[in-house]
């Protein structure tokens, strides 16, 4: 019986490792990458999953941000991660998205979906309703600053996904994917802004 869970041990420790490895020498700027945003802590919950807190100032009006943020049909163009809207149904100030994601650390497509609600201040939260993660949570906060010229941005994301694979690895591997982005962010509203939209 003891062998039998120290194996399965092992045999868990041996695929996080594999994993991390893998993840590393595919995408080398886990241990590199520099911050694309003004402050980030991403850290493993002592009750399971990942916490992330960013503070992030954006090139362009709060206006801008929110539509960008609450344009659910083209949320997948704002991450690195590969996933595709499945469905989107808006009713009033509720916006339901169904989510497929595949990621390098999961095996086959991982299914989120969610209930978003713009704040009137200005920003959105974002609830789980279904699908395969078990705890997910995501706020923006928006604020105009320099006149209303650029955005101060809070962002706080809680999320556990049903998965062997350890919460360290991935806090590592959301650190990365939230600096990209918030950078991809930037980009698009410098693209917009120019353009006028």
């Amino acid at each position: 019986m003891r062998s039998s869970g120290r194996r399965a041990g092992l045999r868990t420790l041996a695929l996080g490792f594999f994993c991390l490895l893998s993840f590393t020498w595919s995408c080398p700027s886990v241990v590199a990458a520099p911050v694309d945003s003004e402050s980030l802590d991403v850290k493993p919950e002592s009750g399971g999953g990942v916490h992330a807190l960013a503070h992030v100032i954006f090139p362009a009006k709060p206006a801008l941000i929110q539509s960008m943020l609450t344009d659910y049909a083209h949320w997948p163009e704002l991450f690195e991660v590969h996933m595709r809207l499945v469905g989107l149904k808006v009713r009033g100030d509720v916006a339901t998205t169904d989510i497929r994601i595949e990621h390098a650390l999961l095996p086959g497509e991982r299914r989120l979906v969610t209930e978003s609600r713009t704040l009137p201040g200005g920003g959105l939260v974002t609830d789980l309703v279904g699908g395969d993660f078990r705890k997910y949570h995501r706020v923006w906060m928006l604020t105009p600053m320099n006149g209303g010229t650029e955005t101060s941005a809070d962002f706080e994301l809680l999320m556990a996904i049903d998965s062997i694979v350890p919460d360290w690895l991935v806090a590592l591997a959301m650190r990365r994917e939230l600096e990209a982005h918030f950078r991809i962010v930037k980009e698009k509203a410098i693209e917009r802004s120019k353009e006028g939209r």
